[in-house]
Order: C-alpha cells, then structure tokens, then sequence
C-alpha cells in the first residue's frame, strides 16, 4: 500500500476520481440551473438605467438633450451577459468631441463591452444642442419680505456683498435673464440690522429659474432695521359729568410723553395720545390708573398706561336774602321807582367750594338794574349782580319792574 501512496500516477488518479464524486454530490439536479455553464447557452438581458456620459469641450460648450440614463439590452453568451450584469463594466456615453454649434441628434455608444456581446440601447440615438458657452457679470438685487420686519420697524435699502457675480451658461439662457436676486430667508422677526447669507437666483421675465452657474452662488446681504417712532403729549379729555357738589380742581399725569411707534405716515400725522377720566365716577381726591388710547395705525406706544392724580373741590349750596337791589345809569332829572319786587331786594342761590360759600353775605354781592338811556314810564329791566369770582349764584327773580318819572 506505501508502494502506491508513493507511485504518481496512482495519486493523479485518484485526485480524478475524488473530484467526479465531488462534482455530482454538489451539483444541482434542475435542468434550468445546470444549464447555466453550458458552452455555446446563450441569453439576453436588459440593464435598465445605465449612467449616460458625454464627452465635449466643457470649457467652450454647453450641452442639452442628454438623457441622465439609457436602457441598454446585451445578448450572448450566459457567462458573459451575466458578468456584463453584475460588474456593468462597461460605458454608455456619446461623443460629441468634434460636434458643432446648433441642433442635430447622435447615437448612443457603448464601449468596454465585451466582443462576444451584441447591445441594443434605448434610446438609440438622442436630438441635442451644443451651444457656446458665455460668462457674463450682473448687479445683484436683493429681495426679502415686508412681512419679515417687525411691527413698528422700516428697513433701508439693503447692502449687498459682493454687488455683482458671475453667471455662466448657454448664450441663449444667458440672454434670457432678467433678474438676478438674492433672496432672503427669514423666519423670525426682524427688529435690528441684520447681516445674512443669501443664495442667488436667476431668473427670466416670467420668473422661471435658469440653468445656469453662478459664481459666488451666495452674497452677503446686510438689511438696515430702524425703529419707527416718535415722542409725542399725552391730552386728558374728560368724559361725563361730575357729581353734584363735585369740583374737579387739577388732573395731573405721571408720565406727561409718550413714545409712539407705526408707519412713517401715521406717524407724521398723529400729534398726540389721550388717556380719558370718566368724571361721573369721581367724588373725592383719587388716583386712577388709566391706558394710554392710540389711534388706527399706531402699533406700539410706551407707557401703555399712566396715573392720574385726580385733585376734587366739594361744593356747597346756600341761600343769601334779602340783597338790596341798586339803581344805575339814571340821570339826575329823572326818579324810579321798583314797584317789583315790592320789597326792592332778592334772593341768591350760592353754589361754590366750601370755604368758600360758608361765610358769605349780603354785602359780599352787589345786585342792580341799569336805567342808562331809559325815559320816563313803565319798564322791566333785567337784574345783574356782582360778586366773587370762584362761585357761582342764580337769582330769585331775573327781572325788575320800574316806573320813571320827571322831578320837575
């Protein structure tokens, strides 16, 4: 048995034999499997997808019409058409090399594809344009929301860095542009000088976006935000009626100002703010807090209330009788007699503070009737009176009845 252990052809043969029984126990029974390593078996399949590349002059042309993928359907033999599958290591691409300016349609090519594989592609063959391509400088425009300022704010016209970029493309979308913005997006509110970065846009007239690349593609947009405002009095208007009795003597405020914000119109036309003090509500000294009323357009306005210092003079109501009621103005020929009231005074109702009315007399009020111009007969003449000046008073009667007669 060493003997053939050691005899070469005794191990090459039974290496043969070892390998055969390996081969059946692992190789599959169903026909359709088998059949895979068949010589000669041939086969067909459709890569779907396949990455289209195109070669020109990147730096003078630009190129439209390429599809981004093709389909590309190989037949041959199984081995081969399932590496081709599996590696795709193959190109799909169209040459436009020695293409010229204008329109006109090329094949698709496929090369690195094995020689035993015929391709079929889809589409076979593609309509594009090769057109020069042109660099060309525009002025920047920014372009934000007003909706973006806060109430009360304006915005300056905005500082734009750098003012002007480069746009390069097709000349024919190259003359299409219309606009070249840098818009803004902001989500918050803006209520100080902002600096943001904005990405450039370029559009048409109708504002479709061009295909087109933009050097720098974003500038530095610098947005200036001022306030809104103007210091403007701060009116007391009274409301209603005071009590009986009641003298409002002084409203004083706190805050004699207040500062206003809105637009530059409504601003330049409002010259003042007004609290209002319902007097029907105050009998004494008193200290109201009351809100700072703005009109339409005003959006903020500081304080939004201030105090009122509400000073009160109480009145009180007396009667004084019995005021001798004087003739004037009746020249010396002449004599009169008040044949009403018969007794010749009257009476007067006082109202005033009460320091006031308290000690009041007859002799503080000077009651009359003016006779200057009148001739002798019957009159009636209305009845004035005189008297301090921080009260108010109402006589018992407001006319007299006199005769005039001569003294000759």
């Amino acid at each position: 048995m060493d003997k053939l252990m050691d005899n070469p052809w005794f191990i090459k043969i039974l290496a043969l034999l070892l390998a055969v029984l390996f081969y059946f126990s692992v190789a599959p029974t169903d026909k359709k499997f088998s059949d895979v390593n068949v010589p000669g078996k041939q086969t067909t399949e459709t890569i779907k997808a396949m990455p289209v590349k195109v070669y020109y002059d990147v730096n003078n042309l630009v190129v439209t019409g390429i599809p981004r993928t093709a389909d590309i359907t190989i037949k041959g033999p199984v081995s081969h058409v399932q590496s081709a599958k599996t590696l795709k290591n193959f190109e799909v691409y169209v040459d436009l090399t020695n293409a010229k300016i204008g329109k006109q349609k090329v094949k698709l090519k496929v090369k690195d594809l094995s020689d035993k594989l015929k391709a079929t592609l889809k589409p076979a063959s593609v309509n594009v344009t090769v057109q020069e391509k042109i660099t060309k400088e525009f002025k920047v425009e920014a372009e934000m929301n007003s909706g973006q300022i806060e109430d009360g704010y304006s915005a300056g016209s905005p500082i734009i860095e750098p003012k002007k970029v480069k746009v390069t493309g097709a000349k024919d979308v190259i003359d299409q542009i219309t606009y070249v913005k840098a818009t803004i997006d902001e989500k918050s509110k803006l209520s100080e000088t902002t600096t943001k970065e904005a990405r450039i846009q370029v559009l048409d007239k109708v504002l479709n976006k061009l295909n087109v690349i933009v050097e720098p593609e974003t500038v530095k947009v610098t947005i200036p935000i001022k306030s809104n405002s103007k210091t403007v009095p701060i009116n007391v208007v009274n409301k209603g009626t005071s009590p009986a009795g009641v003298t409002i003597e002084s409203i004083e405020l706190d805050e004699k100002e207040a500062t206003i914000m809105g637009n530059e119109e409504v601003l330049k036309n409002t010259e003042s703010v007004r609290v209002e003090v319902d007097l029907s509500k105050i009998s004494e000294n008193t200290t109201l807090t009351l809100p700072v009323i703005i009109s339409n357009g005003i959006t903020k306005v500081t304080p939004q209330t201030v105090k009122a210092t509400v000073v009160v003079k109480k009145q009180e109501e007396k009667t004084v009788s019995g005021v001798p009621l004087k003739v004037r103005g009746l020249p010396d020929k002449y004599k009169a007699e008040i044949t009403d009231p018969a007794s010749q005074t009257i009476n007067l109702v006082v109202n005033g503070p009460s320091s006031s009315v308290t000690g009041l007399r007859q002799e503080d009020f000077t009651v009359f009737i003016d006779l200057t111009g009148l001739v002798e007969g019957i009159h009636d003449v209305k009845i004035q009176v005189e008297g301090p000046s921080n009260i108010n008073w109402k006589p018992d009667k407001s006319s007299a009845k006199i005769t005039i007669t001569n003294n000759a």
